[in-house]
């Protein structure tokens, strides 16, 4: 397996650092939304990463927040549920992604946890080339009206015992114009932290995207 790239993706005034894997032929590249005050270091995202290369993706974790913007989010929770925000530095991401000349032919996809899931579902509204977008224990309310914008095919994974979230998942669902469906992962809680269920995020998530993202564009 390839060691990680170290990108520093420029965003207004702000750099967002990341780690970039990629292989030879990819069949995609998978965009990783982390969820409430975590970074490109969450665990759980570098497990379905790894996963997600195993079947043959390239991917980016990158942090949403800047060093500074974590550490005054540290202590006031506040940015981590600012989708705007955070919207703009997923699709500042996908366009640094669009820019680069091995990276550019390839179908996008997004993964978002918790908040994170909100801004990929308003970032896939803005971005033609997401062509899928897998959310974990996500909050894909909160990203509001631009539920109906979003073409990317879309699976909601969800806990079976998270059921505040559950429910959420299932209104945001009715709200998608896409092709959208709810999976549940029995007995899983919020962060899917009981046995096996963040090994069964990975298998849903590698069979959605495998499904929706073979297809190469042309150059």
């Amino acid at each position: 397996m390839p060691a990680p790239r170290e990108v520093s993706i420029p965003c207004g005034g702000a750099h967002l650092q990341g780690h970039l894997r990629t292989s030879e032929r990819p069949l995609g590249i998978i965009l990783f939304a982390h969820g409430s005050g975590s970074s490109r270091f969450s665990p759980r995202n570098i497990s379905v990463a790894e996963a997600l290369r195993r079947a043959g993706f390239a991917t980016l974790l990158f942090d949403l927040l800047t060093e500074e913007e974590a550490a005054v989010d540290e202590q006031t929770a506040e940015l981590r549920f600012d989708i705007p925000l955070l919207t703009e530095r997923l699709v500042a991401a996908s366009r640094w992604v669009l820019d680069q000349p091995s990276l550019r032919a390839l179908p996008l996809g997004y993964f978002g946890a918790s908040t994170g899931a909100a801004a990929a579902l308003a970032a896939a509204a803005r971005i033609a080339q997401v062509v899928a977008v897998v959310a974990r224990g996500g909050r894909p309310d909160l990203a509001g009206a631009a539920l109906g914008g979003v073409r990317a095919a879309t699976l909601l994974i969800v806990g079976g015992d998270d059921r505040e979230v559950l429910a959420l998942n299932r209104r945001a669902q009715t709200a998608l114009r896409c092709e959208a469906q709810v999976a549940i992962v029995p007995g899983a809680t919020h962060l899917f932290e009981e046995p096996g269920a963040l090994q069964e995020v990975a298998r849903l998530a590698g069979d959605w995207f495998v499904a929706h993202m073979q297809a190469r564009p042309e150059k």
